[in-house]
C-alpha cells in the first residue's frame, strides 16, 4: 500500500476503471477531481508485473489517497491475471470437485496464493468469493464459478477463500448479494427474474450470505426478486433492506457494473437510483471517460453510513506475513493431483 493514509473524507462514491496500461493525462486530471473510493482493473490494464505495479501507483497518486484497487481474479474464465506471468486456475466448481473432502483447505490454499500474486502488484482487493448457490437452472455464465449446491457448503468454502485473502492483505468482495444462482439468464445482457418465495430465499440463497455477513465488502446482483419487488436488487430499497436486515450484512455494498445491460436508463440516473436504494458505492466499468464523468458527478461523495463502512473495510487491510508459496503450491498439488492450476 502507498503512503496516503487517513480516513475516507470526501471521497467519491465510485469505483472506476481506466482505458489502458497507464493513465493518460486526461484520466489523471479526472481522477484527481473525482477522488474515487477505488479502482478496478481489467485485462486491457494488464501486461507485466512492473507495468501493473506502476499503474496501481498512478491510480493512487492521481486519486490522492490509498485507494482500494480490486480485480476479478476468481480463476477459470474470470481471471484477469493470466500466464505467462501469473498462474492459471481451474474454474472454482471444478476445483472444489477435484479436491473432494479437502475442498475447504484447497480453497484456502488457492486464494492464499492468489492473494500473494495480487499483493505483490499493489492490488488489495479481489471480487471474490462467490456465495451464489449452483442450482440445476443456473445460467452457464455463472454455474462453474459457484462453489457448490448447498448453502452450508458454499458458505464454508467462501469463508475459506475469504480468510485466505484477508490473511494475504487482500479485501474480499462477497458476491452477488443476495444471490444470483437461481437466475436463468446472463445479467450482462438481460435482466434475470427470480420467482422463489421469501421462505425459499431465506432458507437457501440468503443463508449462504448470512453466514458471511461480517465480510467487509459486498457486490449486488442485477436480479429481480419478485418476492420483494419488480425492480432489480441494485435499484431496489426493499431488496437491499432485506440484505441489511434479513441477511444482516453491514459491509460496504458496491453495485455490480452499473453499465451492464440488465439495467436500463442513463448511467447518471441509474447511479442515483442505486445510491438512493441503499448501495454505498457505484461500480462503473468499460465505459468512456465521458461516461465515467457522468457517473462520478451523479454519485457524488460517500454518504455518512457509507463512510463508516468504507473506513471499516479499509481497516481490514493488513500487511501480510511472509509466506512460502512453493510450500503452499506443493500442498495444493497434493490435494488436487496433476493439473491443479488448470
Amino acid at each position: 500500500m502507498c503512503a496516503f493514509g487517513g480516513t475516507v473524507t470526501d471521497l467519491g462514491a465510485t469505483i472506476l476503471d481506466a482505458d489502458g496500461l497507464r493513465l493518460s493525462a486526461e484520466e489523471k486530471r479526472f481522477f484527481r477531481d473525482a477522488r474515487p473510493f477505488g479502482f478496478i482493473l481489467f485485462a486491457r490494464n494488464i501486461d507485466t508485473p512492473d507495468q501493473v505495479r506502476a499503474l496501481c501507483e498512478d491510480m493512487r497518486e492521481a486519486a490522492g489517497h490509498d485507494a482500494m484497487i480490486t480485480i476479478d481474479q476468481e480463476g477459470g474464465r474470470v481471471q484477469r491475471l493470466r500466464a505467462p506471468h501469473w498462474r492459471e486456475w481451474l474454474p472454482p466448481l471444478d476445483h472444489v470437485h477435484a479436491a473432494g473432502r479437502a475442498a475447504q483447505r484447497a480453497m484456502f490454499l488457492r486464494y492464499r496464493i492468489i492473494a500473494a500474486e495480487l499483493n505483490a502488484l499493489g492490488i488489495d482487493s479481489n471480487c471474490a468469493p462467490m456465495a451464489d448457490i449452483a442450482f440445476d437452472q443456473t445460467h452457464p455464465f455463472l454455474r462453474n464459478r459457484c462453489y457448490g449446491t448447498d448453502a452450508g457448503e458454499v458458505a464454508a468454502l467462501a469463508r475459506a477463500a475469504s480468510d485466505a485473502m484477508l490473511e494475504g492483505g487482500v479485501l474480499p468482495v462477497l458476491k452477488h448479494i443476495p444471490g444470483h444462482g437461481r437466475a436463468t439468464s446472463d445479467s450482462h445482457y438481460d435482466l434475470p427474474r427470480v420467482s422463489a418465495t421469501t421462505e425459499d430465499l431465506r432458507a437457501t440463497d440468503f443463508a449462504a450470505f448470512a453466514a458471511l455477513r461480517d465480510l467487509p465488502l459486498g457486490m449486488t446482483a442485477h436480479v429481480v426478486y419478485e418476492a420483494f419487488s419488480d425492480a432489480p436488487a441494485t435499484l431496489c430499497a426493499t431488496t437491499l433492506e432485506a440484505v441489511r436486515k434479513d441477511i444482516g450484512f453491514d459491509g460496504l455494498i458496491m453495485t455490480d457494473d452499473i453499465s451492464m445491460k440488465a439495467l436500463s436508463g442513463d448511467l447518471g440516473t441509474l447511479s442515483q437510483q442505486a445510491l438512493g436504494a441503499g448501495c454505498d458505492v457505484i461500480l462503473h466499468c468499460n465505459g468512456t471517460l465521458a461516461e465515467r464523468r457522468a457517473v462520478a458527478e451523479a454519485a457524488g461523495t460517500l454518504a455518512t453510513d457509507a463512510k463508516r463502512r468504507a473506513d471499516a473495510a479499509l481497516a481490514a487491510r493488513v500487511v501480510p506475513a511472509d509466506v512460502d508459496i512453493e510450500s503452499l503450491e506443493a500442498q495444493l498439488g497434493a490435494l488436487l493431483g496433476e493439473g491443479s492450476h488448470g
